[in-house]
């Protein structure tokens, strides 16, 4: 889901990480808010599609990151085809996947490091607060990071089970990932222990 940053000369490469973030969680929100029809799914998605573009992102990139979202669809898609209206179903399950291809976008054009840096700025006015802009940063670090680990995670056990002829189901797939997910959560909280990092 989250893409890795891909260098580039593109006019969002360029853009301050600030205001690239700005930019990014309005769009998010006005997906998320405005996008109750076919069509304006289609404006939407047609608005990620010239993100990409303006990127120098290659359609062979915006279908990885779709493929990578599938089992956010899968999953979003099939219990409310049960309760909603198909179109329904496509619309809400379309938002979402819009808003995470749009974050793959971000993170494909911003590195990490400026990221982390434009998080700190803007969290140290709450300092007086009791937040530390450190600590935050240091959380949003570790959950880029381990959102395509979690996703790795997800295609190892779909592979293992389809070798083994396991069908599809969502327990004996929730169940594995959620012990490796948690595995992967005490190694890190280790890691960052033995550092001396304190939350």
């Amino acid at each position: 889901m989250i893409g890795l940053y891909r260098p580039g000369t593109s006019v969002l490469h360029r853009m301050p990480t600030g205001l690239k973030l700005v930019c990014f969680i309005g769009a998010s929100l006005a997906i998320a808010t405005t996008t109750t029809s076919l069509w304006q799914v289609i404006s939407a998605l047609t608005f990620v599609m010239t993100g990409y573009a303006c990127a120098g992102l290659s359609a062979r990139v915006l279908a990885s990151q779709v493929v990578a979202a599938r089992w956010i669809i899968l999953f979003m898609l099939a219990p409310q085809l049960l309760f909603l209206p198909a179109i329904d179903a496509v619309t809400n399950t379309a938002r979402v996947a819009l808003i995470v291809i749009l974050a793959a976008l971000f993170t494909l054009t911003t590195r990490i490091p400026d990221l982390l840096d434009a998080t700190e700025r803007a969290c140290a006015p709450f300092r007086r607060f009791g937040i530390r802009p450190e600590a935050v940063a240091l959380v949003l670090a570790l959950t880029i990071t381990s959102i395509p680990v979690i996703a790795g995670f997800a295609a190892t056990i779909r592979d293992a089970q389809r070798a083994r002829g396991i069908p599809p189901h969502r327990l004996s797939f929730a169940v594995p990932l959620l012990i490796m997910s948690l595995k992967h959560a005490d190694d890190l909280a280790d890691a960052v222990s033995a550092r001396g990092i304190e939350p």
